[in-house]
């Protein structure tokens, strides 16, 4: 089993910065990559970005792309959302997942407990 953690979120306001962390323990060496998701009130959890656990190969969901950069710390097991520009339409619940390579909720093993994020206009 694979355990994480998100501690962080807040309210920002709009144009600010806000970094989330997640940190992984447990079975970490199943893990292939790992992901943020999103879920607003009302809707679906969908796709943030994604990191592949060995190499940093990232993927980005258009709607954060160049605003957000995903990345690790492989010797503490632990993976960032850096989050700059931020928008109102970006508050969210923000979920870490760690598992396989994809942009679907299916494709990851492991969730964290999730984390707040609002932007104020």
């Amino acid at each position: 089993q694979v355990q994480l953690v998100e501690p962080g979120g807040g309210l920002v306001q709009a144009g600010g910065s806000l970094r989330l962390s997640c940190a992984a323990s447990g079975r970490t060496f199943s893990i292939k990559a790992m992901g943020w998701f999103r879920q607003a009130p009302g809707k679906e959890r969908d796709f943030v970005a994604r990191i592949n656990w060995n190499v940093g190969i990232t993927y980005y969901a258009d709607s954060v792309k160049g605003r957000f950069t995903i990345s690790r710390d492989n010797a503490k097991n632990t993976v960032y959302l850096q989050m700059n520009s931020l928008k109102p339409e970006d508050t969210a619940v923000y979920y870490c997942a760690g598992g396989g390579w994809g942009t679907e909720t299916r494709d990851y093993d492991y969730w964290g407990q999730g984390t707040q994020v609002t932007v104020s206009s």
